[in-house]
């Protein structure tokens, strides 16, 4: 990549593992491909500033090493022109956005970043930093800093720019300018009428369907990059050799050439999103949940165990499949058997608890739409039950403080003292946060779901090979 040359046109809003193994790595691609290099990265870190504080000395360089059959040797990545702390410089981000030369924005801030409220869909105006943001405080969240930044952008005349969510969420282009308009409309009407009318000119929220498996880098993938490349890289990542990106063309105005790094643009994307979350990201959550029920470590543990395999199959197979309308070029059985063989591979050591992790923001998406599409259809979702159950049990026999987990406090207060399969269900069934009232209330549902906890809970990796070899 000639750095010379590279001139920033993107901000990115989550600045983590996955960001910089995908979306970075696609754009250097394009534009090596391309030759047009005005899309060098602005990446902004949340949460936390370390990647921030990583890549700064580097001068935003960092390793990409692919793990698995197929790798690519270590490659150096160097897309990323600043990398900024969010939560520490928030001027600085609605600066940056507002800048004429952005021109696209990405983010990958995950479920919870969103600040979705679960009973509406929306945003959630309650959220006490949601409310700060509002006042007029330096925007500490990602649709803060957003909408403050295109409020800038709107008075500076600065031109349109394109929000890009590249997070597992169906409709993520959609809710996304949702959550925007939601931000915008809540501010005092002499700000919010004229901002929207911007909006609606301005701005477009292209749906996107992403996949790489990007496990947390540890102190041992550092010192082998180090041994390889004779230098100390702390933001080195790790990754599959599989990179994937689905995009709609809805653009408002200029972008990169990410087709030429292999990107499909397709009218389809939600077929893509259905795909990927009710087989590759329930399958995902399902083995993380009987991974931990059993012991097992990483997620490639758990695939090796022959009836976790066999159940994830069999969930993606007659539980999944019947529930989706696949898209085009995209061949069920095959992706079904592509994914389990990824998950086999021992080389990422994704680990089930961080897999498991934000399961209450997860199991919606991923698991209990198939639940939803089975029973309207008359069908027993039992291989998806088994998953939420296992979710289920992890609740409740983590301790509050160790769940990891934005609803931690919320589910272990609705426990009883007594935690058993005929305790635990309902209680949780009983979190609107979650689920609602129509899936609370089916006795198919909840039944299935006492079964497979009772089992797991009385009679552990045993009792649940019999069962799943049994059913």
């Amino acid at each position: 990549m000639p750095r010379e040359k590279l001139r920033p046109g993107i901000v990115h809003l989550g600045l983590g593992a996955f960001a910089r193994a995908h979306t970075a790595v696609f754009t250097e691609n394009a534009m090596l491909a391309s030759g047009d290099f005005n899309w060098g990265i602005t990446g902004v870190t949340q949460r936390s500033d370390t990647v921030a504080r990583q890549l700064a000395p580097q001068d935003g360089l960092f390793t990409v090493t692919e793990r698995g059959s197929g790798s690519a040797p270590l490659r150096v990545v160097s897309s990323i022109v600043e990398a900024i702390s969010g939560k520490d410089n928030p001027g600085t981000v609605v600066d940056r956005i507002a800048d004429p030369p952005t021109s696209v924005i990405t983010l990958t801030i995950t479920e919870k970043g969103y600040r979705i409220d679960p009973r509406t869909g929306t945003l959630n105006t309650a959220d006490e930093q949601v409310r700060a943001d509002l006042a007029g405080e330096p925007p500490q969240t990602a649709i803060g800093q957003i909408v403050r930044g295109l409020q800038q952008r709107a008075r500076a005349d600065a031109g349109p720019v394109t929000v890009v969510s590249c997070d597992n969420l169906p409709g993520n282009g959609e809710l996304t300018g949702r959550l925007v308009r939601a931000f915008a409309a809540s501010l005092p009407a002499a700000e919010a009428r004229p901002l929207l009318a911007w909006l609606e000119a301005n701005v477009t929220f292209p749906n996107t369907m992403v996949d790489r498996m990007v496990p947390v880098t540890t102190a041992g993938d550092l010192d082998a990059v180090e041994r390889e490349l004779g230098l100390r890289d702390e933001a080195a990542v790790v990754a599959e050799p599989f990179l994937q990106w689905v995009i709609e063309d809805n653009f408002a105005s200029r972008r990169p050439r990410w087709e030429d790094a292999g990107a499909l643009f397709s009218t389809d994307v939600a077929a893509w999103e259905a795909a990927k979350l009710r087989l590759l990201n329930a399958s995902h959550s399902m083995l993380a949940y009987l991974g931990l029920a059993a012991g097992k470590t990483t997620i490639s543990d758990a695939v090796a165990e022959d009836a976790f395999r066999t159940v994830c199959s069999r969930m993606m197979k007659e539980d999944a499949l019947p529930t989706i309308s696949l898209p085009e070029g995209l061949d069920g059985d095959r992706y079904c058997a592509q994914v389990l063989s990824r998950f086999a591979n021992p080389a990422l050591g994704h680990t089930a608890a961080k897999v498991g992790s934000d399961g209450s923001q997860k199991i919606g998406l991923r698991l209990l739409s198939t639940v939803r599409g089975n029973l309207d259809a008359g069908r027993e979702p039992r291989w998806a039950a088994l998953a939420v159950a296992a979710w289920m049990r992890h609740v409740a026999t983590t301790p509050a403080e160790r769940l990891d987990d934005p609803l931690s406090a919320e589910l272990h207060g609705a426990f009883p003292a007594t935690r058993t399969a005929a305790t635990v269900v309902p209680a949780l069934l009983d979190c609107r946060s979650i689920f609602d009232g129509e899936l609370a209330a089916d006795a198919v549902f909840a039944g299935l779901l006492t079964h497979w906890y009772g089992i797991i809970d009385t009679h552990g990796l045993d009792g649940l090979r019999k069962e799943i070899n049994h059913g």
